[in-house]
C-alpha cells in the first residue's frame, strides 16, 4: 500500500507532541486548531495508527505515537538539511563555464535552459560556442562540450544527459499531405531527404532497426538539399521541403506543437545519446554537477512531452 505523507502534517504532529496541545501547536504554526486537528487525523489515516490518545481535557502520545515521533523528527531534520544545502548551493555555486554545443539543440533548447539555470544560480556565467563542428577540447578554450553520439575518446569524461535519445524520421503535415505517409522504410528512396553534412561529408546513409533485436538496416538516401548546420535542416523540414532524420531532442518543440510529425514511430532510429564532456575529473565541480542534473531533467521533460 502506498503511503502519502505531507510535510505540513508531520510538522503539526511533532509540534503537537512537543507542546502537548493541538491549540498551542496551531498558534505557533499560525493555523487554526481545526486545521491542526485535520492534519493529525490525516497522518493517522495514512499510517493506519493512532498517534494520540485524546480526552476532553488532555492529549498524550500513544505507544505507537512515541515510536513514530523519532522517525518524524528525523524526516523533518533530513528535509531541512536538504533545503539548507540547496540554499547554500544557490549562494555558493558560481564561476564561468565555457561550453560548446551543437547548433540546433544549442539555439533552440540549451540556451533557454541555461537562462533558467542562471536565474537559479546568478553567480554562474557562460561563454557559449554554438557550432556543429566538433570542438577540440585540448586546443580550444572549452571547459565542457555537449555532444551527441557515443564517445570514442576514452580520455574524456562523459556525464550522460540523455543516454536513450534516438534519431527519428519527421516531416511537416504539408509534406505528408502532398507526398503521403511512409508505409515502408524503402519508400524513403523516392522521397526528398534533407541531409546533414559534417566536414563536407554528407550524411546520406540512414540506419534503422525494425525492433531492438533486429539487424540494422541501412539506406542510402538522396535529396536536393544538404547543410552543415543541423538547425537549417530542421527548418527545411518544418517548411515542408522534405523528410529529416534527426535527434528527437532537437525536434521536441516541433513535434509537440505539430509542426513536425514522426514517420513510422514503430521503427527504432539510430542511437543519439547526449553527453556533457570534460577533459578530466578535476573539472567536475559542484557547479558542473548541478548543471548536469538540471540539463538531464530538462532533457527528460522534453523527451517525455514530445
Amino acid at each position: 500500500m502506498k503511503i502519502v505523507l505531507r510535510l505540513d502534517d508531520l510538522t503539526v504532529f511533532v509540534r503537537t507532541a512537543d507542546r502537548g496541545s493541538l491549540s498551542a501547536a496551531a498558534r505557533e504554526l499560525e493555523i487554526s486548531p481545526a486545521l491542526a486537528s485535520a492534519a493529525v487525523k490525516r497522518l493517522e489515516g495514512e499510517l493506519g495508527l493512532r498517534l494520540f490518545a485524546r480526552t476532553t481535557r488532555s492529549l498524550r502520545l500513544t505507544e505507537e505515537g512515541e515510536h513514530y515521533l523519532g522517525n518524524a523528527r528525523e524526516a523533518l531534520r533530513l528535509l531541512k538539511e536538504g533545503h539548507d544545502a540547496l540554499i547554500q548551493g544557490q549562494e555558493t555555486l558560481g564561476g564561468t563555464l565555457k561550453i560548446s554545443m551543437p547548433s540546433d539543440l544549442g539555439r533552440n533548447m540549451l540556451v533557454g535552459w541555461l537562462d533558467l539555470f542562471q536565474a537559479h544560480y546568478p553567480k554562474v556565467s557562460f561563454q557559449l560556442s554554438i557550432s556543429d563542428r566538433v570542438s577540440d577540447m585540448y586546443r580550444q578554450p572549452v571547459d565542457l562540450a555537449i555532444r551527441y553520439g557515443r564517445q570514442d575518446d576514452s580520455s574524456l569524461v562523459a556525464l550522460p544527459l540523455a543516454p536513450d535519445n534516438r534519431r527519428v524520421l519527421v516531416a511537416s503535415p504539408d509534406y505528408i499531405r502532398q507526398h503521403g505517409r511512409l508505409k515502408d522504410l524503402n519508400e524513403l528512396l523516392r522521397h526528398n531527404c534533407l541531409r546533414f553534412m559534417v566536414d563536407e561529408v554528407v550524411h546520406d546513409r540512414w540506419t534503422f532497426q525494425r525492433d531492438a533485436a533486429a539487424e540494422p538496416l541501412a539506406l542510402h538516401v538522396s535529396g536536393n538539399r544538404s547543410a552543415d548546420d543541423a538547425d537549417v535542416v530542421r527548418r527545411w523540414a518544418v517548411a515542408g521541403l522534405g523528410i529529416a532524420y534527426k535527434s528527437r531532442l532537437d525536434l521536441a518543440d516541433d513535434i509537440r506543437s505539430g509542426r513536425l510529425q514522426i514517420l513510422m514511430p514503430e521503427i527504432l532510429g539510430e542511437p543519439a545519446p547526449l553527453n556533457m564532456l570534460c577533459m578530466h575529473r578535476a573539472q567536475i565541480t559542484p557547479t558542473v554537477l548541478q548543471l548536469r542534473d538540471f540539463l538531464r531533467t530538462c532533457c527528460e521533460h522534453a523527451s517525455k512531452h514530445a
